[in-house]
C-alpha cells in the first residue's frame, strides 16, 4: 500500500468524531485505509448482499446488534443507515465508533434520512497524487501561500506524458501498456455506469451515459454550457441535469465554481467542469504515448486537468482550508484557477502546456490582482520549463514539474 496524506486527518478525526466518513470515487484505495487505520476494527461490507439485506431490512435493529468499532464499507449502498446511526451515536457519542465509506457521495443521495450534521466528519479520499506515487509527501498548498518554490526543477517530457495518462488510480500505475491502461478504464467505466448508477437511480437511458462522458472529456476544463450540450447530445436539459448529478455523486466529474466578490456582476458564473481523474480523461478523448509523442507541445485541457485534480486533492490534505474556484470577465478575461483561504487572501494560477513564457502569459493574473489588489497574494504561471522565474514581486513562473 502506498502511504496515503489523508491518513493522519482520519486518525484525528477518529480521535474525536463518533462517525468518520471516507468518500471517494471507486478504487481510490477506501477500503484498504480504512482497514489499515484500525486494524482489529470489525469491518463489513454493504457490497456482500446478505449483510446488504440484513442492513436493508431492519436499519435499526442492525446497527444496534454491532458491537464495539465497526468499519461500514459502501455505506451508499444503504442509507437508510445514517438514522439509525444517529441514534446509536446520541445514546452513546464514543469517537471513531463508526468509520465508514462510501462510493458516492452521500450528502447528494435524495435516500438520505440524515446528514449526522455534527456527529460525522468526512474525510476526501482521491485518487494517488503525484508526491504519494513518489512517497515523497508535502504540502502545495501552504508552499504556494508561502512563495516557497525551489529554483530548478528537472522536467522530462515522456516521463510527464506517461504521468497524464495513467492518472492516479493506484490499480493502474502497475499497467505500463496503452492496451492494458485502455482495458482497465473501459472496464471501470462499465462497472460505474451500469452498476452504480442503477444502484443509485432508477433511471432509463443509461444506454446514453457512455457517449455522455466522452462528450465531457472534449469539454474537460471548459465553461459548463447546458444548453449546448444539450443540443450536442441530444439529451433534454432536465434529463441532462440528472445525469450530471449522478456522475458528480459517483465523483466522476466536478465542478469548479466561478469566483465572486463585490464585482460579480462583471463576471463570468458558470462553473467548470472537470473530470475528477485525468487519466479517465485522455482515455475518453483516445489519447495515447506515440501520439502525444508525435505533436508538437502538450495537450493543454490535459495539463490543465492535472492541475485541477493535484491541487484537489493537496487541499484534502493542506493546514491550510482553501476553496478551489476559477476566475473569468464577461470580456473573456480569465485565469485558470483562484485558491481562497480563510482570510479571503487569493492566489491566481495559470497553466500553460509549454516551456517558453511571455510576459502576456500573465495578462489574467494582472487583471486578477488589479481587480482584488487586497486580497491578491500571489500569481502563478505554470509551464514545463525547468527555472522558477520572479516576473515582479507577485507574479512567478513555476515548473509544473513541482508538483511531483
Amino acid at each position: 500500500m502506498l502511504p496515503r496524506n489523508i491518513e493522519r486527518h482520519a486518525l484525528e478525526a477518529l480521535q474525536d468524531s463518533p462517525v468518520v466518513l471516507i468518500n471517494g470515487a471507486r478504487q481510490t484505495g477506501k477500503s484498504t485505509l480504512a482497514k489499515a487505520l484500525r486494524p482489529d476494527r470489525r469491518y463489513l461490507t454493504l457490497d456482500d448482499p446478505a449483510v446488504l439485506a440484513a442492513a436493508q431490512a431492519d436499519p435499526f435493529g442492525f446497527i444496534s446488534s454491532q458491537q464495539g468499532l465497526i468499519c461500514l464499507d459502501e455505506i451508499q449502498r444503504a442509507p437508510e443507515l445514517f438514522l439509525a446511526i444517529k441514534a446509536d451515536v446520541d445514546k452513546n457519542r464514543t469517537p471513531g465508533r463508526f468509520l465508514l465509506t462510501g462510493s458516492a457521495n452521500v450528502l447528494l443521495l435524495p435516500q438520505m434520512a440524515d446528514s449526522l450534521a455534527g456527529r460525522m466528519e468526512i474525510v476526501e479520499l482521491w485518487p494517488l497524487a503525484q508526491c504519494e506515487i513518489n512517497s515523497q509527501p508535502f504540502d502545495l498548498i501552504a508552499r504556494l501561500f508561502a512563495g516557497d518554490f525551489a529554483d530548478n526543477h528537472p522536467f522530462n517530457r515522456d516521463n510527464f506524458i506517461t504521468r497524464l495518462l495513467a492518472g492516479g488510480f493506484p490499480e493502474i500505475q502497475t499497467r505500463t501498456s496503452d492496451r492494458r491502461r485502455e482495458a482497465w478504464f473501459d472496464s471501470y467505466l462499465t462497472t460505474i455506469l451500469q452498476r452504480d448508477i442503477r444502484d443509485l437511480a432508477n433511471i432509463d437511458g443509461l444506454t446514453e451515459l457512455p457517449r455522455l462522458m466522452q462528450l465531457l472529456a472534449t469539454r474537460n476544463g471548459c465553461l459548463l454550457n447546458m444548453a449546448e450540450l444539450s443540443r450536442t447530445s441530444g439529451i433534454a436539459q432536465t434529463t441532462l441535469k440528472r445525469y450530471l448529478t449522478l456522475l458528480e455523486t459517483l465523483f466522476l466529474i466536478r465542478l469548479v465554481p466561478a469566483w465572486s466578490s463585490n464585482l460579480g456582476k462583471r463576471l463570468q458564473k458558470s462553473p467548470k467542469l472537470f473530470l475528477s481523474d485525468y487519466g479517465m480523461t485522455a482515455h475518453l478523448q483516445g489519447r495515447s504515448m506515440t501520439g502525444i509523442q508525435a505533436t508538437h507541445g502538450l495537450p493543454g485541457d490535459l495539463v490543465e486537468s492535472f492541475v485541477h485534480a493535484e491541487l484537489a486533492k493537496h487541499q484534502s490534505w493542506a493546514s491550510l482550508r482553501t476553496h478551489l474556484m476559477h476566475y473569468r470577465t464577461t470580456t473573456g478575461m480569465e485565469v485558470d484557477f483562484v485558491l481562497e483561504n480563510r482570510r479571503k487572501e487569493l492566489i491566481g494560477i495559470e497553466v500553460k502546456a509549454a516551456a517558453t513564457i511571455t510576459g502576456k502569459d500573465f495578462n489574467g493574473l494582472r487583471h486578477l490582482r488589479e481587480t482584488t489588489p487586497d486580497q491578491f497574494v500571489r500569481g502563478i504561471l505554470l509551464y514545463t520549463g525547468e527555472q522558477t522565474v520572479q516576473f515582479d514581486k507577485q507574479l512567478v513562473a513555476l515548473p509544473i514539474a513541482s508538483f511531483f
